[in-house]
């Protein structure tokens, strides 16, 4: 299936990033740092010369994501869908990644740095986050932002892109740069100050 034109952002720093603290569907406020990693998105989009009315700006309803969309694209209208929120980590939100490592030590022996996130107790599950990604991308028209999170954007950019979901730890991350997926290709534009 052919997509639009996708740019696809990761909230900026928050509170709870820097301290290793997961957040799924909570929230912490965007630091100094993310705030400005926002204005970096911002500089990226003006250069892409996307004019309010052309192209459609949808967040994340968390307010970490809408405070970058906010910051990020500030003459364009924002719409919020649910379907952008990160994936819900059941028990393990708001805990430590520490803490959950060492009450569950094959975490900690991992290969893959992500997937160990869709085995938390009461959270989502990766077939039940790529449904809800496969819906969004399919009820879009035009060129479209979408600002979201680290995992969410992950598994967007592998399903745009034709690829198994599973296949998410394959695609870069990083706060204050934007991924540009169109054509059947993905490009990263910025300098990625955050691998997850």
């Amino acid at each position: 299936m052919a997509f639009p034109p996708l740019y696809i952002l990761r909230h900026g720093e928050t509170e709870w990033n820097r301290a290793e603290r997961l957040q799924g569907h909570l929230d912490s406020p965007l630091t100094e740092r993310g705030r400005a990693q926002a204005r970096e998105q911002r500089e990226i989009l003006s250069e892409l010369l996307l004019p309010a009315g052309h192209v459609t700006v949808m967040s994340s309803p968390s307010p970490r994501a809408l405070r970058t969309a906010e910051i990020a694209l500030p003459d364009h209208p924002i719409t919020q869908d649910a379907r952008l929120l990160e994936i819900d980590l059941g028990d393990w939100a708001g805990r430590v990644l520490s803490e959950i490592r060492a009450d569950h030590p094959e975490i900690a022996a991992a290969t893959d740095p992500h997937m160990w996130k869709f085995t938390a107790p009461r959270g989502e599950r990766l077939a039940q986050m790529a449904a809800r990604c496969q819906s969004l991308l399919a009820s879009l028209h035009g060129p479209t932002v979408l600002v979201t999170h680290g995992i969410t954007s992950r598994v967007l950019r592998c399903l745009a892109l034709g690829l198994p979901p599973e296949d998410l730890s394959s695609m870069p991350g990083g706060q204050g740069v934007v991924h540009v997926v169109e054509h059947g290709t993905a490009r990263l534009l910025g300098a990625a100050s955050d691998a997850d």
